[in-house]
């Protein structure tokens, strides 16, 4: 099926039973968020908001809310847009199967983008951006923001739509310094197509043109999510992903997706930024104010009958998790086939994604020697660490197999195999003084942190032990000590102050333990953190507290530690301290009189009653 609308898709999945409609009037100020959060929780369908307060328009979320619906949307096309990356990676592929490939060609066609006459109205109206429903997510976020945008630019020195470049980042509508109907802020990371642009029009002295399309055919937002090659216009995959060429006119200099439900256009003149956010984001913590780009508004538009849909982020899973699942499907071994030796890559999701990799690769360098240790992977690794958003990874654990024996998926399984193997003294790696993610608040400032690739290859090293170690109970300043998996256990200690105080707390917990360091060979990993019932009560837990709040340079620690020739050991287990610290940002909590008032609708009688 070819959806020309959001509309279209939400009425197929509503055909189908996967959409309920809300009725009542709900708040766009926290209430929205509050609903879709719950439903979304509950594995719940699509929402179509009918009545949104202080807005004409209706909104729509949790659309792509499992990977499941995800698929059902584009069950037409996913088979097909796999045949193609596949024959993008072997075009051989297609002499050999001409057949079977027929299709897959025609399907290619698509991806023309399909400029519309100029006589042809745009969308709809014109309206003001305060009357699109100023969607507040949480109780901290400094104002509305858009959190499906699709953000349109061009390449001033390559004008033209086959070298533009879509991208989600996030808008901000409302709030701040930001004057109402005339201003929005723009956020992007680092690593995005849209710096490129921005880069050039700066040197030329000329704003940079932007538009941003909200709504439209689904397959619009997952193509501003999908990590292309450099050079691959996203509204080409659109087209394909949606088997309907991706529709678009000018407009006073300005791209327009004529399909889109909303387009703001606005330009973004050279060093001209102003403070954006808070905004409670997919780690699970606000990302604070800071300077960014700021776009003067040109004109909005929208288009009969239009439908605004938002998702809302925050400590994963959401329903951001199902579109990196939907990528995943969709790319299949793409990156294997770009990174050489690569077998598997998992961005684990309850970290956060970033925070954490996961990797298998391969150990073929020296297949004469008779001791097995990490070679191919550690080139593998720093592939990893320069290939696109991957290159945000903070934390990089690399294992190698022979025999199929583990997953990337299965992380309980995957700990048990690594930590078997892990050799400290030798398998730790430090890259200091790089750039994180812009949302990690871990580092020593916006964008500044470090990382650690830990590569860990051959026959075990010991045995992971199933019991707290007496050397870890009745220590001097640590307390309740938990199991967290077998080899990984969690210490609890006050609440940390500075870093000065931190390095005296670690030399002191490790000169206790070096004393019994023959008694914890069977736990490699100590996580030291603020609750440690709370680390050690799932797994999620520890992941999401371990990694999202640890600076690899400045907070892992070790028993009997050690730097010979620049390299960084330890004798005794690995000390990871993934206490809050004061420059972390605050974890976003949902507001206890909002989930109160949005019971009305999940009682008997209200829309979303059994959820």
């Amino acid at each position: 099926m070819a959806y020309k609308s959001l509309e279209e898709c939400l009425l197929d999945l509503e055909k189908n039973g996967q959409l309920i409609r809300i009725k009542e009037e709900v708040d766009p100020y926290l209430e929205m968020a509050a609903i879709h959060l719950r439903v979304h929780e509950a594995g719940g369908p699509a929402l179509l908001f009918e009545k949104v307060k202080g807005s004409k328009f209706r909104a729509a979320s949790n659309i792509f809310g499992t990977l499941e619906r995800s698929e059902f949307i584009f069950r037409n096309t996913l088979q097909t847009v796999q045949q193609l990356i596949e024959l993008k990676d072997d075009p051989v592929k297609a002499i050999k199967s001409p057949i079977k490939n027929f299709s897959t060609g025609l399907a290619a066609l698509k991806a023309l983008p399909k400029k519309d006459p100029v006589n042809k109205p745009v969308l709809f109206e014109e309206i003001k951006i305060s009357g699109i429903p100023q969607i507040h997510h949480w109780p901290m976020d400094g104002g509305a923001f858009v959190t499906l945008p699709q953000v349109y630019t061009e390449d001033i020195d390559k004008p033209g739509i086959m070298n533009a470049n879509l991208g989600m980042y996030r808008i901000q509508l409302s709030g701040n310094q930001y004057k109402l109907n005339e201003e929005a802020g723009l956020h992007y990371q680092l690593h995005r197509g849209i710096g490129v642009h921005q880069t050039k029009a700066n040197k030329k002295g000329l704003p940079l043109k932007v538009s941003v399309f909200v709504g439209g055919p689904p397959s619009h937002s997952v193509a501003a999510v999908m990590p292309l090659p450099e050079g691959i216009s996203e509204m080409t995959f659109a087209g394909v992903l949606g088997n309907r060429r991706f529709r678009y006119c000018y407009v006073d200099g300005f791209c327009i997706s004529t399909d889109a439900d909303f387009v703001i256009t606005g330009e973004v003149y050279p060093n001209e930024n102003k403070p954006e956010g808070p905004f409670g984001d997919h780690l699970g913590y606000y990302s604070l104010t800071h300077n960014f780009p700021v776009m003067k508004v040109h004109k909005v538009y929208a288009r009969k009958n239009a439908i605004w849909p938002f998702t809302v982020v925050g400590r994963p899973p959401q329903e951001d998790t199902s579109f990196g699942k939907l990528i995943h499907k969709i790319t299949g071994k793409a990156l294997q086939q770009e990174i050489p030796g690569l077998k598997e890559v998992h961005a684990v999701d309850a970290a956060g994604v970033h925070p954490l990799l996961l990797a298998i690769g391969s150990e073929r360098y020296t297949p004469y020697a008779q001791t097995r240790q990490p070679a191919e992977i550690l080139t593998i690794a720093n592939h990893i660490l320069g290939t696109g958003q991957l290159s945000l990874a903070k934390f990089l654990f690399i294992t190698a197999y022979d025999n199929n024996a583990i997953s990337t998926n299965d992380i309980e399984a995957y700990f048990n195999y690594f930590l078997q193997r892990i050799n400290l003294k030798r398998d730790i790696h430090f890259y200091t003084n790089t750039t994180i993610d812009t949302l990690d608040y871990s580092g020593d400032g916006l964008n500044s942190g470090s990382k650690v690739v830990m590569a860990a290859y051959g026959e075990p090293v010991r045995e992971l032990g199933a019991a707290i170690p007496d050397a870890l109970n009745n220590l001097q300043g640590f307390t309740n000590p938990k199991k967290v998996l077998p080899g990984i256990i969690a210490l609890q200690t006050d609440a940390f102050v500075n870093y000065e105080t931190a390095n005296n707390q670690m030399e002191m917990l490790s000169s206790q333990l070096s004393k019994s360091i023959d008694q914890l060979t069977q736990v490699p990993f100590i996580i030291i953190c603020n609750n440690a019932d709370f680390v050690s009560e799932k797994l999620s837990n520890c992941l999401w507290v371990t990694f999202t709040r640890c600076n690899p340079s400045h907070d892992i620690y070790g028993v009997d530690s050690f730097t010979e020739n620049k390299h960084w050991g330890c004798n005794g287990p690995l000390i990871i301290d993934a206490r809050i610290k004061p420059h972390h940002a605050p974890p976003v909590e949902k507001d206890a009189a909002v989930e109160k008032n949005i019971g009305r609708l999940f009682v008997k009688g209200g829309s979303l009653y059994g959820f």
